[in-house]
């Protein structure tokens, strides 16, 4: 789990990455009790600290993803050529009649993916139906600190449908198909808030550097007086307000539709954001919007693989930094963007930057992708003490091998971790000075036993949800025509690349 290892370490001979130095020079790090004491060349360390040899290595902090939905792992690879809409739409099929040990098994797998991949900790919107439970985000929670990694954990959380939430859209489904959907509906806000508010009250693990928080999954698909509960929860609990706001365009359409202004725009309006609040995706934010977040202190979570996969359009990264929001970079869940590299995600996002305008001046740089991708993320967790190796920082350090093939030759420190690394170089990872990964071996959790208790909670799990693969397949030819063409209605923000430019 989490926790600090005890007593002095050292770490020799390694080369720590610097976004200010355009290659890694060598370092040596001072841990006490898991928190780095003193970072620089040829450091004195207490007689028997455990010295650990670092020759050969990269040192970075571990990677922060600062957004992802731990109930996705056992959901990896279902669909193609899905919107975010038809995703929602297969949400009962991939995700249904899961007990209690597939909870802990699916976030085990996200988890596990990312520690060997570098990151070491994550904001989880975890979602159960019919309501959030505490033995549900109990098990969701126990899977990261089995694992070893530090996370939030939020009940993400609806009082509607998409069926409910999208104008149109449910009197476009035949009547068979209405009736089928109003199956789906959610229990009444005070039901969901007094869940929520059982989580909160009995979170048994902060002191392992798991917390909670409160995730409001899109602002339509929640009444006005529900999503003011949930930050009233939240704000009574002093935990953070997560939702995805302007991820796809059916999304910034409907909320001009039902509120007159855009959803970041209604937010702000209830008193939704501040210093806390976390808006996913955040695509369809116009300048307005943008600036909304960062006078409240707010951040974003900028997830390039899965608003890519989904379809869903081109966040400007670059004009949100020179704005002064903080950002932060997330993988989304593996059902969705199919895996949990944080390495990826910082090469998609440079990508992203860059294919938006033959302007080089107006691209993120690696350095500010790198960033993004530690400090940002890890501010959009609300932890202070991780993202970066510095004396008082959390020893979370991720230690890539140089002689990989991504690193041959090493030119470009930081360049090459966003342009180059694809996991395949990390040699250890630790976390709160203690190892997790170790000569490329997870240490805290038995793969080959994961993958057989995967295998099995698939095929019992497939023959469950038979029923409501049918109902997708009835629904999706509905929802693949109807939302497109909602999508196709004029906005007064452009962010598909195919579109002309504007603002």
């Amino acid at each position: 789990m989490a926790r600090s290892e005890p007593g002095f370490t050292v770490i020799r001979g390694g080369r720590l990455a610097d976004p200010g130095s355009r290659r890694a020079g060598p370092a040596d790090v001072l841990i006490e009790d898991g928190v780095i004491r003193a970072v620089g060349a040829g450091l004195a360390a207490p007689e028997g600290a455990r010295a650990i040899a670092a020759q050969g290595m990269l040192l970075h902090p571990g990677l922060v993803n600062a957004h992802t939905h731990g109930h996705g792992g056992l959901a990896r690879g279902q669909g193609d050529k899905w919107t975010l809409e038809l995703l929602l739409a297969a949400a009962p099929w991939i995700g249904g009649n899961r007990a209690l040990a597939d909870k802990k098994l699916t976030t085990q797998i996200a988890a596990a993916e990312m520690v060997l991949k570098g990151c070491t900790a994550a904001y989880d919107l975890y979602y159960e139906f019919p309501l959030p439970t505490r033995e549900g985000m109990d098990a969701a929670a126990e899977a990261y600190a089995e694992v070893g990694m530090r996370a939030v954990v939020a009940p993400m959380v609806a009082d509607r449908t998409m069926y409910e939430a999208i104008p149109g859209l449910h009197d476009a489904l035949p009547a068979d198909l209405q009736a089928a959907v109003e199956k789906l509906r959610l229990a009444p806000h005070e039901r969901t808030l007094a869940a929520i508010s059982e989580v909160l009250r009995n979170w048994r693990w902060d002191a392992q550097d798991i917390r909670t928080a409160v995730a409001p999954t899109i602002p339509h698909h929640c009444s006005d007086a529900f999503m003011c509960g949930c930050a009233r929860l939240a704000r009574e609990h002093g935990v953070g307000l997560h939702s995805h706001v302007g991820e796809s365009k059916v999304q910034a359409l409907t909320g001009i539709r039902r509120y007159g202004k855009t959803l970041l725009a209604h937010m702000d309006g209830l008193g939704l954001l501040g210093p806390d609040f976390t808006a996913a995706h955040a695509i369809w934010l116009d300048d307005d919007d943008l600036k909304r977040v960062r006078d409240a202190g707010g951040s974003l979570a900028h997830n390039p693989g899965s608003n890519m996969r989904l379809g869903n359009g081109l966040f400007r990264l670059r004009r949100a930094l020179d704005l002064g929001v903080n950002v932060g970079i997330g993988t989304d869940g593996a059902n969705c963007s199919d895996n949990q590299n944080m390495y990826e995600a910082m090469r998609y996002a440079s990508m992203v930057s860059k294919v938006q305008t033959p302007d080089p001046r107006l691209w993120a740089s690696v350095e500010e992708v790198y960033r993004a991708a530690t400090e940002g993320s890890a501010r959009a967790l609300g932890f202070r003490d991780i993202g970066a190796i510095a004396p008082g920082m959390k020893a979370d350090i991720v230690f890539l091998d140089l002689e990989s093939v991504n690193w041959i030759p090493h030119n470009w420190t930081v360049n090459q971790m966003v342009h180059a690394e694809d996991g395949t170089s990390v040699r250890h990872v630790m976390i709160g000075g203690g190892f997790v990964v170790r000569d490329r071996r997870l240490l805290t959790l038995d793969l080959a036993k994961l993958a057989r208790e995967a295998e099995a909670a698939r095929e019992r799990l497939e023959a469950l949800n038979a029923g409501m693969r049918e109902l997708f397949a009835r629904l999706e030819p509905v929802v693949a025509s109807f939302c497109p063409a909602l999508a196709a209605q004029p906005y007064h923000v452009r962010r598909y690349l195919c579109d002309a430019p504007g603002p």
